[in-house]
C-alpha cells in the first residue's frame, strides 16, 4: 500500500474525479491530506488549496474537517465520515454511508444510502435502493426509489418522494413543514406533544391516537394535534398509520417492506483499508511470480530452449520437431497460446511451426 501526504491547508478544496473500485474518506484534525491505495493507481495534482485526486482502484482520504469535498464518480461503495466544509457528491454505484458531515448535495445513489448527523441540509436527487436517515439539522429533501426510513429531522423541512414504504419519526417545531408521497404504506410515528395539522390520503387510514376515534371507510382525512402549527401532508399508494406509540416501529414488518433496513456501515472505512492492503500484496505477489517466470524464459532463450505450458522446445535455428501429439487430449491454455504467439512475433519461430505447436498442444496430428 502506497501513502501520500499533501499539504494543503486547514480549508483546502478537494475533487475527486474518479475512484474505480471502493472509496472512504474521513476527516481528521490534522491539515495533511492522507491518500492510502495502490501506488500504480493513484493520480493526483495540486494548485495551491485544490488538490484534485483519482484511482482506478480502490481508495482511502484523511482530510481536514473543514475541507470542501466534490466527487464526480465512484465505481464500488463509499464511506464518508467526520468532514463539516460543503460535500457535493454526483454519482455513486454502489451503496453509500455518511456519518457527521455538514450541508451536503447528491446527484445519484445507485444502491443504498445510509446517513446519520448531518449540520445542515441534506438533498439527494436519487437513491435507486432504500434509504435512512437519522439526526438532521435542516432541510431534507429526497427521492428514494425502494424503502425509507427517517428519523429525527430539526430546524428544517422535509420533501420525499418514495417509491415503495416509508417509516417516519417526527417531533415536528412550530414551522416545520413536511410533505412525503410513497407508492405504498406510510407509518407515522409522532411525538405525543407534537403540534400540527396532518392532512392524509391513501386507501386505508388509521389513527392511533390518544382522544381520537379511528376512522373508517376514508381515503383522506385532516388530523390535528395539539395547536396544529406545523404541517404535514402524507400521500400513499396503499396505506397509512399515524400512531404516538414510539415502540410502533419494532413491528414496521406488519405495515409495510422494512427488512433490513436498518443496516449500519460504521466500521466500512476501516475493512475498506484492509481490502487495499490486500489487494496491494496480492499485486506485489503477482509481480514477482511474473518477473521470476519472465527470468525464466531468459534463461531458457539463452540455452537455445524455451517452456511453453507442458513442452520444453529446442528453438535454435533448423532444429524445431514438433513432438507427437499427447494421448490423451488437453485444451490449450491461454498461458500457452500467449507464449506461442510472442515467439512468432519475435521470429523465433515460423506461422507453420505456430500452426504445428498449436496443434500438438491440442493433440491434433
Amino acid at each position: 500500500m502506497a501513502n501520500r501526504t499533501i499539504s494543503a491547508g486547514p480549508n483546502p478544496r478537494i475533487v475527486i474525479e474518479s475512484a474505480g473500485g471502493d472509496l472512504s474518506i474521513v476527516g481528521w484534525e490534522g491539515e495533511d491530506i492522507l491518500i492510502k491505495g495502490d501506488e500504480d493507481e493513484i493520480r493526483f495534482s495540486q494548485d495551491g488549496s485544490l488538490v484534485t485526486v483519482s484511482s482506478s482502484d480502490d481508495l482511502s482520504l484523511r482530510i481536514p474537517r473543514n475541507a470542501k469535498l466534490r466527487l464526480e464518480t465512484v465505481e464500488g461503495d463509499m464511506s464518508l465520515r467526520g468532514v463539516f466544509g460543503e460535500i457535493e457528491l454526483k454519482n455513486v454505484e454502489g451503496d453509500l454511508s455518511i456519518r457527521d458531515v455538514g450541508t451536503i448535495s447528491i446527484d445519484s445513489v445507485q444502491s443504498d444510502f445510509s446517513l446519520r448527523g448531518a449540520r445542515g441540509n441534506v438533498a439527494v436527487k436519487n437513491i435507486s435502493g432504500d434509504a435512512s436517515l437519522r439526526d438532521v439539522e435542516g432541510n431534507v429533501s429526497l427521492s428514494v426509489g425502494d424503502d425509507l426510513v427517517l428519523r429525527n429531522v430539526t430546524n428544517g423541512n422535509i420533501s420525499a418522494n418514495v417509491g415503495e414504504d416509508v417509516m417516519l419519526y417526527l417531533a415536528p417545531d412550530g414551522s416545520q413543514a413536511v410533505s412525503v408521497t410513497a407508492g405504498d404504506d406510510i407509518l407515522l410515528v409522532l411525538a405525543p406533544q407534537s403540534n400540527a395539522t396532518l392532512s392524509l390520503s391513501a386507501d386505508e387510514i388509521e389513527i392511533d391516537w390518544p382522544g381520537i376515534d379511528n376512522i373508517e371507510d376514508q381515503t383522506s382525512y385532516v388530523l390535528t394535534v395539539g395547536n396544529g402549527s406545523a404541517v404535514i401532508s402524507l400521500n400513499a399508494g396503499s396505506d397509512i398509520r399515524v400512531t404516538s406509540e414510539s415502540s410502533a416501529g419494532e413491528s414496521a414488518d406488519e405495515h409495510g417492506n422494512f427488512a433490513g433496513m436498518m443496516f449500519d456501515w460504521s466500521n466500512f472505512g476501516d475493512q475498506l483499508n484492509e481490502r487495499i492492503s490486500r489487494r496491494v500484496e496480492e499485486a506485489t505477489r503477482r509481480a514477482a511470480q511474473q518477473a521470476e517466470r519472465a527470468a525464466r524464459r531468459a534463461e531458457a532463450r539463452v540455452r537455445g530452449k524455451a517452456k511453453v505450458g507442458r513442452w520444453n522446445w529446442n528453438i535454435e535455428p533448423g532444429s524445431f520437431t514438433p513432438p507427437p501429439p499427447p494421448q490423451q487430449r488437453e485444451p490449450v491454455s491461454e498461458e500457452e497460446r500467449v507464449a506461442i504467439l510472442k515467439m512468432l512475433a519475435e521470429k523465433k519461430i515460423t506461422a507453420a511451426e505456430a500452426d504445428a505447436l498449436l496443434a500438438a498442444l491440442e493433440g491434433g496430428s
